[in-house]
């Protein structure tokens, strides 16, 4: 009997594969932040700022710019799409999915209970 070895599609490349890493793909960093409640992104990591920004589009998480005198400023999904590297950010899990700050007086009779 004479044995072959046939010949594979499968190209083995060099060196350790990388361990997933909450800075370095949605799902992770979307995890970590719901463990921890938030987490700092710093004012230079655009990669980071980019997956942030997608997890806010779609509603999973809410970004804060913090500003030099230590105050936080909430960014809106279209504001995040064009991330500075002035200033750092915090994401976190948002307190709900959705939120009324004010209604206007015109629509306040939508909400009363109905007799």
């Amino acid at each position: 009997m004479e044995s072959r070895s046939e010949p594979t599609n499968v190209i083995r490349f060099p060196g350790r594969r990388a361990c997933a890493s909450p800075r370095r793909d949605q799902r992770s960093l979307m995890d970590a932040v719901y463990a921890a409640g938030s987490l700092p992104i710093d004012a230079q990591d655009r990669a980071t700022k980019a997956l942030a920004t997608r997890l806010t589009i779609f509603g999973f998480v809410v970004l804060d710019e913090v500003q030099a005198d230590g105050t936080i400023r909430r960014l809106r999904p279209s504001e995040a799409i064009h991330a500075s590297t002035l200033h750092p950010w915090r994401i976190s899990k948002p307190s709900s999915r959705y939120a009324v700050d004010r209604l206007p007086a015109s629509d306040l009779d939508l909400f009363v209970a109905q007799a």
